[in-house]
């Protein structure tokens, strides 16, 4: 099972980088072969809402936030681990649908970033290191 996911994990990263904003409706469609509508719909429109927040820390890595309908979660897109903990994102859909009843491979906050990312469409900040220590302290429980 964890090599079927693995492999899956690199189909999901080449689709996702596959898609393109001049023809974004391939894309859109060969997403729907990976994604629930919903799941998908919900991200797109996250991009298009412009919620998707890319903090710039001073040492040139990247920090994501996403503003959903409720709250504002923080998003790993890429951990480096193999499926299904190679991404992370602090909603409550991902530890439900992602981790406890493995029945997504992402959520909608984890896909929005990674495509933002691709079409270019994430909204860009500086962060100090001070900034960064208040903005990840600030989800701890």
């Amino acid at each position: 099972m964890a090599e079927t996911t693995l492999h899956l994990g690199h189909v999901v990263q080449a689709v996702i980088n596959s898609v393109d904003i001049d023809n974004l409706e391939d894309g859109v469609d060969k997403l729907r072969s990976l994604f629930p509508d919903a799941t998908l719909l919900a991200a797109l429109d996250l991009v298009d809402r412009d919620s998707v927040m890319r903090y710039k820390t001073t040492w040139g890595r990247y920090h994501y936030e996403v503003r959903g309908s409720t709250s504002t979660y923080t998003v790993f897109p890429r951990l480096g681990f193999s499926a299904p903990a190679s991404c992370y994102c602090t909603c409550p859909a991902f530890a439900f649908t992602v981790l406890m009843s493995n029945s997504h491979l992402m959520c909608k906050h984890v896909l929005a970033v990674c495509l933002a990312e691709q079409l270019s469409k994430c909204v860009e900040f500086s962060l100090s290191d001070e900034d960064l220590v208040t903005r990840v302290t600030a989800h701890l429980p």
